[in-house]
């Protein structure tokens, strides 16, 4: 079953591009991923398949429901984090949180105290007294303290130090095995390489891959260094290498086809060293913004 369908979303600010024809779906129980970099229209179509704003074209649907005719309706089951947390600064944290506690048909309090204690957030404190990071975090206890069926995150770690990154991972890994659906915008691709079963890349406001990680990783480009002395480069130059450098008696490149093709020409060549290993998502993505 998709929680999310997103069909053919086209969003124009006048004649600026927001996104254009952007097309996915997201199955239950899944942690999927949604990077580019910033400006590539990710925070964009999150507002538009939550409604928070409305498209140029295209439709959106969350448990099968259309999400303009049953916005009310939805939103009771999604956890939102936006990329940007702005609040009423005189609000004490804990009015904040009951406040958005009203908004649910059930009683949150004892899950509310849970992530509080989870994220080390002080209640008693004052909204306008607290760091960038703090606020963040009472974003994270707002958007899961009514134990939602779909987790949407932009941007989530941003102003979190790495301890409270780590607890906030294992936190959604939590509620993902509890059976949420997690919806991951991140420009940050280690954290999407951890967390997710599936990828969509953005690139100026256009889907241009949807894949799952391993195969992102596995039937893409192959990363190589070999190590000998007097080797030439130019040994090398066939079709599917790229981004040759050649450093200190080694030689690094990107590979993508057929592997005995490389592992032939390296066999050929007495050698000190061989590496191959799959690359970095970060280093696989950067081939879609060359």
């Amino acid at each position: 079953m998709s929680i999310i369908e997103v069909n053919n979303l086209t969003k124009y600010y006048g004649k600026a591009r927001g996104i254009e024809d952007v097309s996915f779906s997201v199955d239950e129980g899944e942690v999927y991923g949604f990077i580019g970099p910033n400006g590539a229209g990710k925070s964009t179509t999150i507002r538009l398949f939550l409604s928070l704003i409305y498209p140029t074209s295209g439709e959106a649907k969350i448990f099968g429901k259309d999400i303009n005719q049953h916005g009310v309706e939805i939103r009771q089951e999604i956890g939102y984090l936006p990329s940007e947390v702005f609040y009423y600064e005189g609000m004490k944290v804990l009015d904040l949180l009951k406040y958005s506690e009203s908004f649910y048909k059930k009683d949150c309090t004892k899950r509310m105290m849970e992530l509080a204690e989870i994220m080390e957030l002080d209640l008693k404190r004052k909204i306008d007294d607290l760091s960038y990071g703090n606020k963040k975090k009472v974003g994270i206890v707002q958007g899961l303290l009514h134990s939602p069926k779909l987790i949407v995150l932009d941007e989530p770690t941003s102003g979190l130090d790495p301890l409270m990154q780590q607890k906030f991972f294992n936190l959604i890994r939590e509620e993902n095995e509890r059976g949420a659906t997690v919806f991951f915008s991140s420009h940050i691709l280690g954290e999407v390489q951890k967390m997710c079963n599936r990828v969509a890349i953005i690139k100026e406001g256009t889907v241009i891959n949807i894949q799952d990680i391993k195969s992102l990783q596995k039937d893409n480009y192959k990363k190589i260094r070999i190590e000998a002395e007097g080797l030439d480069e130019k040994r090398f130059s066939v079709e599917g290498v790229n981004n040759m450098v050649k450093d200190n008696g080694s030689i690094n490149f990107f590979f993508k086809g057929d592997i005995n093709l490389i592992t032939k020409l390296i066999s050929e060549k007495e050698v000190e060293d061989v590496t191959i290993e799959e690359p970095t998502l970060e280093e696989i993505f950067m081939h879609y913004y060359v």
